[in-house]
């Protein structure tokens, strides 16, 4: 994980350099509004990291992920003058933002007393890691990967909403229609994958805790059924698939299919296929039967001929 953490930080780095080398020009005003929501950037995740110190709760920036990007998609569009195709962005990200707050909320991820809430599984296993025992170690990992990286990442894949001031194009086009399409598409294909993971997990544990009988899928200890029995992660694949369509729309803008805000979309691909390896070692620990699901299954894009099981 240390070397997976050390990788998505020096991309955060290098990929938006590449791209802004090889892109095209930013404005000054888009370099003014880019430094206005990295002050956000950087308030957000210093209380982030304040909270989750003082709480002892590592999840504070989880509880943001759904909300913050609302935040930017909005703050943006008001820079931006609130043109017609920024207030449709800002209202697909506050679509995707509510549903993916109701989801989160409903998993015990908020608490009246703010601080608290259900903790990432994920953030346990990697404290118990000898590489993060410590208190300097972790909290060294906590304020640089936790708080700043995630962060900033969560304003990188806003940012096609800057690109699209002043555009080139100032009138919807049929790009538009097709990111909005495939935004919301990808939103309820994430909703079905959340749903079918939260119905089955609920009614697991609720037999669990009441000493009944588990079925055969639930004694398997993991979902296989649904859209997760065409790939893996269906939920991580819409998330992903969500917000590289919404960088179509800053394409429709400026009429290149390459610009600089494509960066968050890039480390957003980056950084679910580092945190999917990790979850999918955990869970070939736990149970059995997941190995064989990762050799039948795919990760993130759907086989045209699925594997068959053993």
């Amino acid at each position: 994980m240390i070397r997976t953490a050390i990788f998505l930080l020096a991309t955060l780095l290098l990929v938006p350099l590449l791209i802004y080398k090889y892109g095209i020009t930013i404005t000054e005003e888009q370099w003014l509004i880019l430094i206005q929501g990295t002050n956000i950037m950087i308030i957000i995740s210093l209380a982030c990291f304040v909270v989750s110190e003082l709480a002892r709760n590592y999840s504070q920036t989880d509880k943001i992920w759904s909300l913050a990007p609302i935040i930017y998609a909005w703050f943006f569009a008001w820079k931006g003058g609130f043109d017609t195709r920024t207030i449709l962005m800002a209202a697909l990200v506050t679509i995707w933002g509510l549903r993916l707050t109701y989801n989160f909320g409903r998993r015990g991820g908020y608490h009246i007393m703010f601080w608290k809430g259900e903790e990432d599984y994920r953030w346990a296993v990697l404290r118990e890691m000898p590489v993060f025992k410590g208190r300097i170690r972790w909290g060294l990992f906590n304020l640089i990967f936790i708080a700043f990286y995630q962060n900033a990442l969560i304003m990188l894949f806003t940012l096609p909403t800057v690109a699209a001031i002043h555009p080139v194009h100032d009138t919807l086009t049929w790009l538009d229609w097709l990111s909005a399409a495939l935004m919301l598409s990808f939103i309820i294909i994430e909703t079905i994958a959340d749903q079918q993971q939260y119905n089955y997990q609920t009614d697991k544990h609720a037999k669990l805790k009441a000493n009944q009988t588990l079925n055969d899928d639930q004694v398997l200890g993991f979902l296989n059924k649904g859209l997760w029995a065409v790939v893996r992660h269906p939920n991580y694949a819409a998330e992903q698939a969500i917000w590289i369509s919404y960088y179509l729309f800053s394409v429709a803008a400026t009429g290149k299919w390459f610009n600089w805000s494509i960066a968050g979309a890039v480390l957003l691909v980056l950084l679910f296929f580092g945190s999917s390896t990790f979850s999918e070692k955990i869970s070939a620990g736990k149970y059995p039967e997941y190995l064989n699901y990762q050799n039948t299954v795919p990760r993130f894009i759907p086989r045209p001929i699925p594997k068959k099981r053993k």
